[in-house]
């Protein structure tokens, strides 16, 4: 396989960008023209000649543009630039002119959109509508927020067939206004993307991009859905924001681009199996929120062209940049001398500007009328529950470089290393007592815009997590973000319920109606819609990403029902709900049944992390010694091969343990709230024991401790 060698090369900047509001015109000659829009109103078409930009048109700034699609009639190529900017969906021509504005009336602005033919498809956080020569046609109520939209290709396809990817980890497909089927997939799927852009051999099968960094495929079947393959985010890369088509490689055969969160663009090849294989990888310091492949820059040379969340469009071009002379000294001719000799001189221009700028500045501060102003920015941010590590990913990116970031929490939550973050992290003095358990800042190294995060809360602690961003502009300003840490904070949802596992219940009726219930569940578990949901009775699955036990919500008006295999979760939900019918003045009757077995289950659950980490802790611990050893003993052969072992990986060890603080501590929590938990509901107070059950944890052994939770009543 070829090996792919990509040079960057800047082109100009926008306003900050939305996601997949970056593309690049059918070629009508050598080169190809980009159109990008952005959150200022404006769009924009330019293309490259004689290596400069050159502008063939540019609307006047107006309201934010959230999503651009190229349309056209079917079969013909996509000539035509469609923007959704709140309701409004405009066209104009390749040449600039505006064709088309279609007020669609929705009562949500449009996230998301696509356009095939004389079809528009369009969509809000909720609603999804369909448009057929600017008439209303069909319409559908999604259950949880719509992330994006597509259609399979008309000229394959004989009807209209649109995909939606919904929050909830499910992509919903549709016909007419009814819901065809539904299809869970890994992630919540944030991009869609027709493979090899027009759907495959048959015309169905689609690409998905998850907000937890996986990819996938699938194939959508008259009646059921084919899930062809999946890629896993091993390396914890950041969400997928971006995906396309083309041969980047130059051997026939369409390539995958990704765009990532994180900064990451990346190139996957298709093997036999039709499994793309990693080939390249690029990354930049700000989100990509756009990625397209063409030929921009020169006749020939092959490039990807990106767009970044605070608005650079630049490309990946397969042209060589730096030429090589040997010995001889290239002398630059008069074309390049002139150009350089301008760019200077505008540089210099510019630096006059920002001087004289800021002594105005000066001067009218200090003046009798001064008036303030406080400077207004933008913050893209994040909070996404990992499945992996059963941690939250918190990430704050600006269009400006960030100076610090103080973080402050009312709750205990650990701080997690991040091998992305340079930031120095400092601590200040807290006081658990007063309610405040984390005060922590990260200043940034110079030109940082995008900052990464990661913490873990402790289930059936709730509160809130206050970022502080402070910007490098003057004057200094600080905007504040909150996140919620929920009392079942590290559970995820999941439409895969496993029946057979031992069960406990609680029941709780009231005079409280279904969209109360449905909110105080909202305020217990992540990844619920705000949205109440439609009819009579709301069913919800999840799954702990800690422990991997799993929880079913069922409630309606007056009555519901919770059931898990972790009876802490039950006692949790108890707790909670019972707090906040309290608040309501609902009177709440409260039944509950306990199933023995759940308890040796859930710690059998328990088993295999807490035996690995007590094997990490004691590798850890044995680490100086058997250094210390080997700087005596210039032959260490004669230890044992385990030994041997820890000693040629003491770095990846130490590494290992310092990723996942305070884990053994977790663990040994939730063993101890088991216990308690367990005899809480039978009307005991097994406090005092619990330094017994510490012993046994020392001296960990599996059946030694669930005879320890039997014999104890």
């Amino acid at each position: 396989m070829m090996e792919l060698n990509l040079s960057r090369v800047d082109y100009m900047q926008v306003g900050i960008t939305c996601p997949q509001t970056m593309k690049l015109l059918p070629a009508s000659g050598k080169l190809q023209k980009v159109t990008v829009a952005d959150c200022d109103g404006v769009l924009q078409c330019f293309g490259m000649r004689k290596r400069e930009v050159q502008h063939f048109f540019k609307t006047v700034p107006g309201a934010r543009i959230t999503s651009l699609e190229l349309g056209g009639p079917t079969g013909q190529p996509r000539e035509r630039v469609f923007i959704a900017a709140g309701p409004e969906v405009k066209g104009f021509t390749k040449k600039g002119k505006n064709f088309l504005t279609f007020d669609t009336n929705m009562s949500e602005p449009i996230q998301s959109m696509y356009v095939e033919g004389a079809d528009l498809l369009v969509c809000g956080n909720f609603i999804y509508n369909h448009y057929r020569d600017c008439k209303d046609l069909n319409y559908f109520l999604c259950g949880d927020k719509v992330n994006n939209v597509l259609c399979l290709p008309l000229d394959r396809v004989p009807d209209v067939i649109p995909v939606l990817a919904c929050e909830d980890r499910v992509l919903r497909v549709l016909q007419s206004s009814d819901l065809l089927y539904e299809m869970e997939v890994p992630g919540p799927p944030v991009v869609l993307c027709l493979y090899a852009n027009n759907g495959g051999d048959d015309g169905n099968e689609i690409l998905y991009g998850t907000a937890d960094g996986r990819i996938g495929m699938v194939q959508i079947g008259v009646l059921a859905p084919t899930h062809r393959w999946e890629l896993p985010n091993e390396k914890r890369s950041g969400g997928v924001l971006c995906l396309d088509n083309y041969d980047i490689t130059g051997d026939g055969v369409f390539d995958l681009l990704v765009g990532r969160d994180d900064g990451q663009i990346e190139v996957y090849s298709y093997d036999e199996a039709d499994e793309p294989v990693h080939r390249f990888s690029h990354t930049c310091s700000e989100s990509v929120t756009s990625v397209q492949g063409g030929v921009v820059s020169s006749p020939g040379y092959d490039e990807i062209i990106c767009t970044t969340y605070a608005g650079w469009v630049f490309g990946l071009t397969s042209e060589q940049q730096i030429k090589s002379f040997g010995n001889q000294e290239s002398s630059l001719d008069a074309a390049t001398e002139s150009k350089l000799m301008n760019l200077q001189q505008e540089l210099d221009d510019l630096q006059k500007k920002v001087v004289d700028e800021r002594e105005k500045y000066q001067q009218s501060a200090f003046s009798n009328n001064a008036v303030s102003a406080v400077p207004c920015f933008n913050i893209k941010d994040k909070f996404v529950l990992n499945r992996e590590d059963a941690s939250y990913t918190m990430s704050l990116e600006l269009q400006m470089p960030i100076d610090n970031v103080l973080l402050q929490s009312d709750v205990p939550i650990d701080l997690l290393d991040v091998e992305k973050n340079s930031a120095v992290v400092s601590y200040s003095h807290c006081s658990p007592e007063e309610g405040n358990f984390l005060l922590a800042t990260y200043r940034c190294q110079a030109n940082t815009t995008r900052l990464e995060l990661k913490v873990r809360s402790i289930e059936g602690q709730h509160g809130i997590l206050q970022a502080y961003i402070t910007p490098r502009i003057q004057p200094k300003i600080c905007q504040v973000k909150q996140y919620l840490i929920k009392p079942l904070s590290l559970h995820q949802r999941t439409h895969v319920f496993d029946d057979k596992r031992p069960y406990n219940t609680l029941k709780l009726t009231g005079s409280f109606s279904l969209a109360e219930m449905h909110n105080w569940v909202c305020f217990c578990l992540p990844e619920l819609p705000e949205r109440t949901p439609a009819g009579d009775t709301a069913t919800f699955h999840f799954e702990s990403t800690f422990l991997n036990t799993q929880l079913e919500c069922c409630y309606r008006k007056g009555e519901a029902t919770f059931r898990s295999d972790n009876i802490s979760t039950i006692s949790i939900l108890k707790d909670v709900l019972s707090k906040e019918a309290t608040k309501k003045k609902i009177r709440l009757d409260i039944t509950y049944e306990v199933n023995d077995d759940s308890v040796s289950h859930t710690l059998g659950l328990i088993h295999p992390r807490l035996e690995s980490q007590l094997l990490l802790a004691k590798k850890v611990q044995l680490i100086d010694g058997l250094k210390e050893l080997a700087i005596h003993e210039n032959d260490t052969s004669f230890l044992s091969s385990e030994y041997q072992q820890i000693l040629d990986n003491a770095d990846k060890i130490q590494q290992e343990f310092k990723k996942q603080p305070c884990h053994l501590e977790r663990l040994y929590g939730m063993i101890t709230d088991l216990y308690i938990d367990k005899f809480k509901f039978k009307g005991q107070n097994v406090k005092g024991k619990v330094a017994g059950l510490l012993e046994i944890l020392d001296n960990y052994d599996l059946e030694s401790l669930v005879q320890f939770f039997e014999n104890s009543a």
